[in-house]
């Protein structure tokens, strides 16, 4: 991307979103396309035709999407699968229309099924059924993965799904009912160690591996694959086992168990663990094949205990404005 090139990043105030914020103007990147919900409602098909058309961005980072943790997946199905249909159908479409050189469309690892050989690879799609706490996001995302390999196929375009596992920083949801695992442990341990609770209980049985990326690491990978060149970034297009996916990672995985322990020991809480096995545990093990993006040379950077530490950081400075569940489009 030329430094003065027209990008979009759909959902900017979100975690992601923001995180790619910084991540291009870091790079030097000042032709930045934001725009909060208020001002384009994603789900509003003539609003985002009206944008697209009037703007013409030539780049655009689709990071807009409502999102949540196990209890808003199992129960805001409905909420979950039509708008986040509507905000890719709406942007993606609109990018072809308008002529946009290259889009990354964000989703999730969740797309892949719930039993899935481990680590998960991007050809293991659509192999298995999903795990059914999250299966209405699931499937929103793998229909964008497929909208964007269509209008690759038939309209020429250079559309590429980018796949992180779970993800933590600043700007996440620390809602205690709606939010990921490590921003609610976070909000868990920090809220017991100030009223002196004597312990805490986490969901499951403790025994589920998980790996984490911190956000800023995404959003580098995700700048990074934008300014492939033509020849690597055709090749991620045309892969013919699993064609314009890519999965992003850091490689490593912990347990929950283990993780409970990390989170309690940063935050500093002395008391006690509880881990309820009457709820869920969700899917058993998630670990992704990243050892695609990390053959074109791209790394995580950020330790979990490092980015742990940041995002407790970022936590008590803005704690006492929690997120709600919301469309992060802005």
């Amino acid at each position: 991307m030329r430094d003065e090139a027209k990008i979009y990043v759909a959902g900017h105030r979100g975690m992601v979103g923001s995180a790619i914020v910084r991540a291009l103007q870091a790079q030097g990147y000042t032709n930045l396309l934001l725009r909060s919900r208020v001002e384009l409602d994603l789900c509003n098909q003539p609003a985002v035709e009206f944008f697209f058309r009037e703007q013409q961005p030539e780049y655009v980072f689709l990071a807009a999407a409502r999102v949540g943790g196990i209890i808003a997946n199992s129960t805001c199905k409905g909420e979950f699968i039509h708008d986040n249909l509507m905000i890719q159908n709406n942007v993606i479409h609109n990018s072809w229309l308008n002529g946009v050189t290259r889009l990354l469309f964000l989703g999730s690892t969740c797309i892949y099924p719930k039993y899935a050989p481990q680590p998960m690879k991007e050809e293991h799609l659509l192999t298995g059924p999903l795990e059914p706490t999250n299966d209405a996001y699931a499937i929103a995302k793998i229909a964008g993965i497929c909208q964007c390999r269509s209008y690759n196929q038939q309209y020429g375009t250079a559309y590429l799904s980018v796949m992180p596992n779970n993800l933590y920083g600043p700007n996440d949801n620390f809602d205690l009912e709606k939010s990921h695992v490590l921003p609610a442990m976070i909000r868990k341990f920090h809220e017991a160690k100030q009223s002196g609770d004597t312990s805490v209980t986490i969901w499951g049985t403790g025994t589920p591996l998980r790996e984490f990326l911190q956000v800023d690491d995404l959003a580098a990978a995700c700048v990074y694959l934008m300014n492939l060149d033509d020849s690597r970034y055709d090749a991620l297009i045309n892969d013919p086992d699993a064609p314009a996916l890519i999965n992003v990672g850091s490689g490593q995985e912990i347990s929950i168990r283990d993780l409970a322990l990390l989170v309690q020991d940063v935050v500093g809480f002395a008391g006690a663990l509880v881990f309820d096995a009457s709820k869920p545990d969700g899917t058993p093990r998630k670990l992704a094949d990243s050892s695609r993006i990390h053959a074109l040379g791209w790394h995580h950077t950020t330790a979990l205990r490092e980015g742990i530490a940041g995002a407790y950081r970022w936590f008590l400075a803005n704690h006492n404005t929690p997120k709600k569940l919301s469309i992060l489009q802005g």
